[in-house]
C-alpha cells in the first residue's frame, strides 16, 4: 500500500510540475541570450570596421585632392598634408594608417605610366622614381604626354575591439587618381617637370 500511495504522490508531483509555467520565460531567455549577444557584439564589430573602411576611403581621397589642389609640394606642406590625413581617420589609430601619395607620369600615347615621385608615412615606404604604373583603361588617356596624375593609397590595419565575431586583423585598403588641378603636374622637390 505504501508503494502505491509513493508512486501516486510521485505521479501527482510530476504532473504539477508539468502544468507549472513559472520557469518558462527564464529557460527561454537562457536559450536565447547567446544569439542575442552574438547578434548584438556581431553588429558592433561590423558596424565599427564599415565606419573604418568609410575613413580609409575619405583619408585617400583627402590626401590626393590636397596634393592635386597644389602646384608645388614642400616637404613642410606634405607633413602636413600627412597630419591632415590622420585628422580625417580620427578616431582610429593613426599607428595602423599607412598612406603613400605620388605622382604618376603617362609617357605615352598608350598611357605607359611611371612614378614622378612619391612620399609616405613614416610607417610606410615611398613608391620608387621610375618603376612602372598600370593604370586603369580609362584613366590611360593624354592629349599630349606627359600627362600627369596624383594617386592616393590609403591602408589601415583594422583589429576589432571586441573580437567576439570579426576576428583576428583586416586590412583596409583604397586608393584614388586625381588629374592635378593647378596646372599640368605637382613639382615635388627635384621632381619638378
Amino acid at each position: 500500500m505504501l508503494k502505491i500511495l509513493a508512486s501516486s504522490a510521485a505521479i501527482r508531483r510530476l504532473a504539477e510540475l508539468a502544468r507549472d509555467q513559472r520557469g518558462v520565460s527564464a529557460v527561454e531567455f537562457a536559450m536565447l541570450l547567446p544569439l542575442m549577444l552574438t547578434l548584438y557584439l556581431g553588429g558592433v564589430e561590423v558596424s565599427q570596421g564599415v565606419a573604418a573602411d568609410r575613413k580609409v576611403t575619405l583619408t585617400a581621397r583627402a590626401v590626393a585632392d590636397l596634393v592635386a589642389q597644389s602646384t608645388s609640394i614642400t616637404d613642410t606642406q606634405m607633413t602636413d598634408i600627412k597630419s591632415a590625413a590622420t585628422a580625417v581617420s580620427a578616431p582610429f589609430s593613426s599607428a595602423n594608417l599607412k598612406l603613400t601619395v605620388s605622382q604618376v607620369k603617362i609617357t605615352d600615347t598608350q598611357g605607359d605610366a611611371v612614378i614622378d615621385w612619391s612620399d609616405a608615412s613614416a610607417n610606410n615606404t615611398a613608391r620608387a622614381v621610375g618603376a612602372p604604373v598600370t593604370l586603369p583603361t580609362a584613366l590611360k588617356t593624354c592629349s599630349g604626354p606627359p600627362c600627369y596624375l596624383i594617386w592616393g593609397e590609403v591602408q589601415y590595419s583594422y583589429r576589432p575591439v571586441i573580437g567576439y565575431v570579426v576576428t583576428g586583423t583586416l586590412t583596409l585598403k583604397d586608393q584614388i587618381y586625381m588629374r592635378p588641378r593647378q596646372g599640368n603636374s605637382v613639382c615635388r622637390g627635384n621632381a619638378c617637370s
